[in-house]
């Protein structure tokens, strides 16, 4: 987000709400939050435009789809180079197995939240596609018992970041 994005209370109520329910109409976003639905449409598309909303996103359950276990897979690449990561996370993405990837600090260099159909399918994407890989030194395996989503991304409160507060909206900083 750059430091242009200027976020008042109405832009912090609208991200809040459509990270609740990405589906609300324009019509019923505008009258949660006091606002005519062109504007409210107007507020949003500067959000877009600012990069502030990414997009929407589907939810499916995996167990649903013949994928009930989850896992963490954490995995150690060696050598850590930038030659490496580019292929590596292209070959983790395109996994249908993997649900998202990411690329850590310390000891483990990326953590890949995956779902298959059990025991014997998760021991066979761990051995076939990534032990199996010359720059795979480790993975650790830890098995998902459940799982919680959190409430919207809203930004800090400026005593949490040190943001200022301008013109009545957070702007986030650097």
């Amino acid at each position: 987000m750059s430091d242009s994005v200027v976020l008042d209370p109405v832009d912090l109520e609208i991200l809040r709400l459509l990270q609740n329910d990405a589906r609300m109409t324009y019509r019923e976003l505008a009258s949660a939050v006091g606002l005519a639905a062109s504007t409210c449409l107007d507020r949003v598309s500067r959000l877009r435009r600012g990069g502030v909303i990414l997009g929407q996103v589907l939810r499916v359950d995996p167990a649903r789809l013949g994928r009930p276990l989850e896992a963490l897979l954490s995995v150690q690449v060696r050598p850590h180079r930038s030659e490496l990561i580019g292929p590596f996370v292209e070959r983790v993405r395109a996994l249908p197995q993997a649900r998202a990837l990411f690329h850590l600090t310390g000891p483990d260099d990326y953590l890949v939240h995956v779902a298959v159909a059990g025991p014997a399918a998760l021991q066979r994407l761990v051995l076939e596609e990534f032990t199996a890989r010359r720059e795979v030194a480790r993975v650790e395996t830890r098995l998902i018992f459940g799982r919680w989503e959190c409430g919207p991304v809203l930004p800090p409160a400026p005593s949490e970041s040190g943001s200022a507060v301008e013109g009545g909206g957070v702007v986030p900083q650097r």
